[in-house]
């Protein structure tokens, strides 16, 4: 094959179709590492923001300042928000009298399981697109190929001698769809189960906090009021 095959000239060479295959591709794999990086950032943030608050909250601080101190900070995320919503519902609810150590536990449970919910669909973010673009790019590629091959072949039997050299650039451009598509998934898919495993790790960390933090309600919600 000549050196002037370039990657450029066998696009410019296929078909629209292939060149649509091509640039959607592309596109995709444009798309998906955005979405790598911003997810990277946004998952290492929140391991790091949920290390420093347990390091922050087990060193003894007392709840009700610690409290005062994020609220008043603003912008909660992270664990920190299990904490505000089994706080606050803690609080709300013991005022009531009637209220029994029992309500006040699962009160506080169930704002924190709704926090928890919220944080780990923050945390999904963007990853169902990945998983589409891992599982479907291969395909789209394989498409481009067999209709870039197909049409390679179609004229080729409309010539009286066939070679080599006339079919040759016609099935490389349709190749390059395959190539293409398999560039866009694998990073896609690894991407993915990667992040998809730090998710979990995250979220199993935000349920422990949660249970552990329910205990401490629970024994602050036995003991007298003030």
């Amino acid at each position: 094959m000549h050196s002037e095959l370039s990657f450029i000239d066998l696009f410019l060479q296929a078909s629209v179709l292939v060149k649509s295959v091509m640039l959607c591709l592309l596109g995709f794999s444009i798309a998906s590492w955005t979405m790598i990086i911003q997810r990277s950032k946004a998952l290492n943030k929140a391991k790091v923001q949920a290390e420093q608050f347990e390091d922050k909250f087990w060193s003894g601080a007392d709840l009700s300042r610690l409290y005062k101190e994020i609220s008043a900070r603003g912008n909660v995320s992270g664990i920190e928000s299990l904490f505000m919503a089994g706080f606050k519902e803690f609080a709300r609810i013991r005022k009531s009298p009637d209220a029994s150590p029992q309500a006040v536990v699962d009160g506080t449970h169930r704002a924190m399981r709704v926090a928890l919910s919220r944080e780990v669909d923050g945390l999904e973010t963007h990853l169902s697109f990945l998983a589409t673009v891992g599982s479907i790019s291969p395909y789209i590629g394989l498409f481009g190929t067999v209709w870039g091959i197909m049409n390679s072949f179609i004229a080729l039997g409309a010539v009286q001698q066939a070679t080599l050299a006339m079919v040759a650039p016609g099935i490389a451009e349709a190749l390059i769809a395959t190539a293409m598509g398999l560039f866009a998934a694998i990073p896609a898919v690894m991407a993915f189960n990667r992040f998809s495993h730090s998710v979990e790790k995250i979220e199993n960390s935000y349920g422990n906090f949660m249970e552990e933090f329910s205990s401490i309600l629970q024994r602050q919600a036995i003991t007298p009021r003030s």
